[in-house]
Formats: structure tokens, C-alpha cells, sequence
């Protein structure tokens, strides 16, 4: 689905209080959820990336960038998602040459590309089968509402921006639960772009690091944008991000075209945009995430802008992920 407006006004508005009913009781179901089920413990460390809010904060970038680090320091580590928006349960170890989005989800196809991904349902069995399969550490993209696995550290990323939006739970915000009660499970706080929100300020309440990180475009596609008229479209969770860092990076958009999240493009929807940058004399553009929801003949009729995350401070990084890494040399 599109994110509703309103979730990021300053002040909820008139639909936000018409839903809040509804997210007072998403906010208890959630509670008994996590009171109700006994987390399993996985054979190696777990570090979980998660969030408060539906979608947009950067989740994903935030563990490839992780990914990058454990294998500098030789940690032997494997990504698990649940694979949302995919058919098949699992566990299975993804294949980016064998499997599509519609099987595995968008997410889990780029954490493949970098390092051994896995998606599972059911995250206990398949942080088991990534152990049996020579996995040191589970790497979880997403899952910090999902009580079933025991996290040994849990990063929340969040946008510097935005925020925890109108504050309200979902369906009347953005919120999967009260921020008082994820920063209580909460290791660090992984604060995106300028810190608007006051996000630093309320980690040091919560005595959490709050470890400063920015997306920056992949240098080389910068360069090959930069100047180009350009017809942008994005199926995330946030598609506004995306077509200004375009604009900040100088490329001249012709139009800017928002999609759901983890929207699955056919081919009609592909030639269209085609078309209709042809017309506007621009080059039709999207994220890499979005690429690999497009039906494979039609990728090679669409640029990607990649992009990759930068720390402030890597060594507060480092020191965040200190106790997990002297763990995996005990396991």
C-alpha cells in the first residue's frame, strides 16, 4: 500500500483520529503477542535491524552495511528475512539467479547478491538452517516485533527526518508499537540522514547509543545521472526520498511516479513508463530495489540509482557490535 499522508503531519489529523481505535487494538495484540510466545534461541548470535515503523526507514541498507563489516572481520555472517511479499515459506536459501521477487521478496534478492541470504516464516527454523549451513552469525533484516527468535543485539533504524511521524499506532500512523516500548528491547538506535526529529536526544534518555548514518549514492551512477532529464518511479516505502535524491544529485526530473511498497510492476506498467519517458525525451529511472520487481525484459529499458550507506562514526559502530562479535569466537 501507498504511506498514507497524514501519518507524517505534525499533528494527526481528522482520519488519523477516525483510525486510532483501530490501532489501540493492533497495540494490545501486539503486547499479548510478545507476552504470550517464548523466544527460541538460535545456535549462533543473532543481530537483529528493525524498526518502529512501517517502511521507509532504511532498514535494509542499514544490514548490507553490517554485512560489509562482519566480513572484514572474517565473522562469517548470513542474512534472514521473512521474505515479504514472496510465495514460498522456507526456509530457503535464496538464489538471485534462480529466484524472482514474486518467490523470495525484493529485500532478500539484494542481501543475496551480497552475501548468503536466507528467507523463513518461521525466523527460528531459519536461523537454524543458516547455522547448519556454516552460518557464524544471523544477520535479520526486519523481525524486531516478531518474538519468536532471540535477538542478542537489536539495532532500530530511524529516519532523522520524519521520525516516529503523528506518533499513532498503525493503522492511524506509522507505528508498530510505542516507541517507549521498543526502546526498551532496543541495543542502538541508527539515526538516517540529519537528525530533525530529536532522535540522538531521546537514545540518550533511553541510555542508547544513537549511531549516525546517511545514504549516499553509488559514485558512478551519479555521475551518470547527474544532468539527465529523467522520469523517476519508486514502489517504496517512502518514494518522496528517492526522486529528491535525484534532484539533489542534479538530475533534471521529467516526473516522479509513486508506486505501493513492494509494488510487483507487469509488463504493461513498464512499457508505459517507457513510453511515457520516450515522450518527455528522458530515461526512465528507479531504485534498486524496485528494479528487481520489474519482469526481467523489461530491466534493461530501466536505470537504477544505488546506494549504499555511509557511518558518521564507524568506531561507535564497532564498539555497538563488540559484545556480539567476541560471542561468536565462544559459539
Amino acid at each position: 500500500m501507498k504511506t498514507p499522508g497524514f501519518w507524517y503531519r505534525p499533528q494527526a489529523t481528522p482520519a488519523a483520529w477516525l483510525l486510532a481505535p483501530a490501532g489501540a487494538l493492533y497495540d494490545v495484540a501486539s503486547r499479548l503477542r510478545r507476552a504470550w510466545v517464548s523466544p527460541q534461541r538460535a545456535p549462533v548470535p543473532v543481530v537483529c535491524v528493525g524498526n518502529l515503523v512501517a517502511g521507509g526507514a532504511g532498514k535494509t541498507p542499514v544490514a548490507l552495511a553490517l554485512g560489509r563489516r562482519f566480513r572484514e572481520i572474517a565473522v562469517e555472517a548470513h542474512f534472514l528475512s521473512r521474505g515479504h511479499g514472496g510465495s514460498l515459506a522456507g526456509p530457503v536459501r535464496v538464489d538471485p539467479d534462480r529466484h524472482s521477487a514474486a518467490e523470495v521478496g525484493d529485500e532478500p534478492l539484494l542481501l543475496a547478491r551480497a552475501g548468503p541470504a536466507w528467507i523463513s516464516r518461521d525466523r527460528p527454523a531459519g536461523a537454524r538452517a543458516a547455522a547448519a549451513a556454516g552460518a557464524r552469525l544471523i544477520l535479520m533484516d526486519d523481525g524486531f516485533q516478531n518474538p519468536s527468535l532471540a535477538k542478542d543485539l537489536s539495532l532500530l533504524v530511524v529516519d532523522g527526518g520524519s521520525g516516529f511521524g503523528n506518533g499513532l499506532i498503525l493503522p492511524a500512523g506509522p507505528l508498530r508499537e510505542k516507541p517507549a516500548d521498543g526502546l526498551k528491547r532496543a541495543d542502538a538506535l541508527v539515526v538516517m540522514g540529519a537528525d530533525r526529529a530529536g532522535i540522538a536526544d531521546l537514545a540518550a534518555r533511553h541510555g542508547l547509543p544513537a549511531l549516525g548514518a546517511r545514504l549516499v549514492p553509488v559514485a558512478e551512477d551519479a555521475a551518470r545521472l547527474r544532468g539527465r532529464k529523467v522520469l523517476a518511479f519508486a514502489g517504496i516505502g517512502r518514494p518522496g526520498k528517492f526522486f529528491a535524491t535525484l534532484a539533489e544529485l542534479g538530475a533534471e526530473l521529467a516526473g516522479a511516479i509513486p508506486f505501493p511498497d513492494h509494488h510487483a510492476y507487469t509488463p504493461d506498467e513498464v512499457m508505459r513508463l517507457v513510453e511515457t519517458a520516450q515522450e518527455r525525451q528522458a530515461v526512465p529511472v528507479t531504485t534498486e530495489k524496485d528494479l528487481v520487481r520489474l519482469p526481467p525484459e523489461a530491466r534493461p529499458m530501466v536505470e537504477a540509482l544505488r546506494v549504499e550507506l555511509a557511518w558518521d562514526n564507524p568506531a561507535a559502530v564497532d564498539a555497538v557490535l563488540e559484545p556480539v562479535v567476541r560471542r561468536v569466537g565462544l559459539v
